[in-house]
Formats: C-alpha cells, structure tokens, sequence
C-alpha cells in the first residue's frame, strides 16, 4: 500500500500519547486506587493526563478504516481484499487474547482475557472483509448511524434478565463474567461502538483522493462542525454520553466535568471530540514542521509492531521500579489484574517520574520502529501483512 504521510503522522502522534496513558496505568503510584477521572479526588493535571490518551483509540481505530478503504483500492481485488482482512481479524484477536495480554497482566494462566482495543480492530476487519462489497458510502453512513444512535440503548426497557439484553450487553458496553472460578472474561471495548467509528473511517477514505488543499479544507470543516456539535450536546446535558456535566467545587473542577466523556464504551460525545480533534490534525500536517512530522511518522509506520513491543518495554520497567522497592518475587499479584502489582504495598512512581518514563519509553522505541519500518519497506514478505 501507497502511505499517505497524513495518516501515519496523526497514528504516530496517537501512539507517542498512548504510551503516556500506559505507564501511567501500569505504574503510577494511585493507579489502582483512584481514578483520574473522578471528581471528587483527581487534580487538574492528572484529568489532563488521562483525558488527553482519549485521543489514542479513536483514532487508532478510525484510520484503521481509512487504511483498509485504501489498501482496497489500490489492490482492485474484492476477494483478496476481503481475505486479507478477515485473516488480519482473526489474527490480531488472537494476538489480543495470548501475545498482548500477557503483556498487560503478565499473567501466564490468563485470569481475566480482556477484549481490548486491538480486538476491537479485529472483529471490525473481519466485519469490513464481509461487507466489502457495499459501497464505501453506505458503510461510512452506517457508521456514523452507529456513533449517533448507539446511546439510545440504554433507553430500550428491556426485561432485566433477559435474553436479548444478555446478548447485547457486551456488544454495546463494558462486562465482565465469569467463564470459570478462576477466570473472568473482560469485555473491555465493546465491538459495535467501535464498529461504527471503523466504518465511518472507511467511508471518509474516500476524502484522501482529493488534492491537498481541498482535503485539508474539508477536514477542517469535519472537524470543527465535529466539536461544535459537541458543545451543543455538552451543554444541552441530555443526550450523548450516559454521564452528565454538573457544577463542581470550582469553574476548573466544572470545566473538567464538563469535559469528561464516557470512553468505555466510546460515547456520542467521546467520539464527537476526540475525532474532531483528529480531523483537525490530519489538516495541520501539511502545515507543520517536516521534521516534527517525520517524527511521529516513524512510528505511524508501525502501530502494531509498537503496539506490542512498548506494553513489554513498559512492563519490564514496572517489574524494576518493584524490585527497587523492595518487592520480593512472592508477593507479585499477576492474577488480580494489578499487572503484578501487590495490592496492599504502596508502588508506583509519582505523576513527574510518569511524564519521564514515558518520555524515555518513546525515545527507546524510536531506533527499533525506524528499524523495522525500513525492513517492511525493503521486504515483501507475506506476514510482514499482519505486523
């Protein structure tokens, strides 16, 4: 596939940010016991820390669709296409269940096997592959009729208990349940919301044919007409995200309620924001720095082989900080989903050395995806497909 140097410089921008929500996940020091997103005890700076990751999966997943829709066209073949696609499904919800939960938890006998965003990716291609031949329009449309229209579930009086509600639930939104004593499966983003943002991305590749200057306009256009229906809905406070904006203990505290969307699964509002901001990105990159762009296209070139390489960089440095505090291997945790961490031991880092470690993690990682973005260009291998 032809790159088009937009694409992968917003996905590399996505996925230097990433990297930030990760080590904070994995070894911020209050990671375990309070969330970043709660009123009552988070700080400006640690809402911004976590809220500005929001960015990362939409619009991983967004141009997911946009590079399938691509790739599709330049092949000019339905039925390679479509068997790629399924096959690259398939592949990266197998990876998601073995390779990269385990990388996550490190938990070798998969206690809790969580259906995360690469599998998200997944079931969307397999879904894609399957309706390649509907016009791009069509499934952009649907998609964006997902996006809008999920947050009516909730509104629908099913039977509590029954069956079609058992069945949707986890499509539509975060579960977890039980598939033995030990293990508890953990659906963590919900396929149709997700969906719905993978369809409209390859509606909009057709957008990437146009030349620059029109392109560039019209994604600005996306963009703020994106974030002013936000703030509409934001303000109205009725519709668009299952958790509503109320006045806090100060104008801040108020702003941040105001802005604190529902990722899990991806609300109207989650969706309208963060797409937005990645609509207007993909306008600016005419207009940036070359070499800021280029570095972030390094690793736009690469997202799964980052993907996976860094949550292994991430949580070998969690397994240091522990053993420098003190923590013997008898008292890891791998199968409480605290990624090893012992839950009644303070760990962590403070917020500082957060913004360091991630910093430093994204700097090791640059040389490995130079490297292997340069393989992937001068290789033809088949599997090189599906990294």
């Amino acid at each position: 596939m032809n790159r088009i140097k937009a694409i992968d410089f917003v996905r590399g921008l996505a996925m230097v940010i990433m990297a930030l929500d990760h080590v904070r996940d994995l070894i911020h020091v209050d990671s375990l016991s309070q969330s970043p997103i709660d009123m009552n005890t988070t700080t400006p700076i640690l809402f911004f820390t976590r809220w500005i990751t929001h960015l990362c999966a939409p619009t991983f997943v967004f141009l997911a669709g946009t590079s399938a829709y691509i790739s599709f066209r330049q092949q000019g073949n339905i039925a390679a296409s479509r068997k790629l696609l399924i096959t690259r499904g398939l592949w990266l919800i197998l990876l998601e269940f073995t390779v990269i939960n385990f990388a996550i938890f490190g938990d070798v006998n998969f206690h809790a096997p969580a259906f995360l965003v690469i599998a998200a990716i997944g079931f969307g291609f397999i879904i894609l592959g399957v309706l390649l031949k509907v016009p791009a329009k069509i499934l952009g449309i649907a998609g964006l009729a997902i996006i809008f229209l999920h947050n009516l579930l909730p509104l629908i009086p099913f039977a509590e208990g029954s069956t079609l509600k058992t069945i949707l639930s986890p499509l539509f939104g975060p579960t977890a349940f039980p598939i033995t004593k030990e293990i508890t499966f953990i659906m963590g983003y919900p396929p149709i919301p997700w969906l719905g943002v993978m369809l409209a991305g390859f509606g909009a590749g057709q957008l990437f044919s146009q030349p620059q200057p029109a392109r560039d306009g019209m994604f600005l256009k996306i963009g703020f007409s994106a974030l002013a229906i936000f703030l509409v809905l934001r303000f109205i406070n009725v519709y668009g995200d299952p958790v509503i904006w109320s006045t806090q203990k100060s104008s801040v505290f108020s702003f941040l309620s105001f802005m604190n969307v529902t990722k899990y699964g991806p609300s109207l509002l989650f969706c309208l924001v963060t797409l937005g901001i990645m609509f207007l990105l993909l306008a600016s990159y005419d207009h940036l720095s070359k070499r800021l762009t280029n570095f972030f296209i390094v690793y736009g070139k690469v997202p799964l082989f980052y993907f996976i390489v860094h949550f292994y960089l991430i949580h070998f440095i969690l397994i240091v900080v522990l053993k420098l505090q003190g923590i013997e291997w008898s008292q890891f945790e791998v199968a409480t989903g605290t990624f090893g961490r012992p839950r009644n031991i303070s760990t962590g880092l403070n917020l500082a050395l957060i913004y360091l470690v991630w910093i430093g993690v994204v700097l090791i990682m640059y040389k490995p995806c130079e490297w292997f973005g340069r393989y992937k260009k001068e290789h033809k291998y088949w599997w090189l497909k599906y990294l």
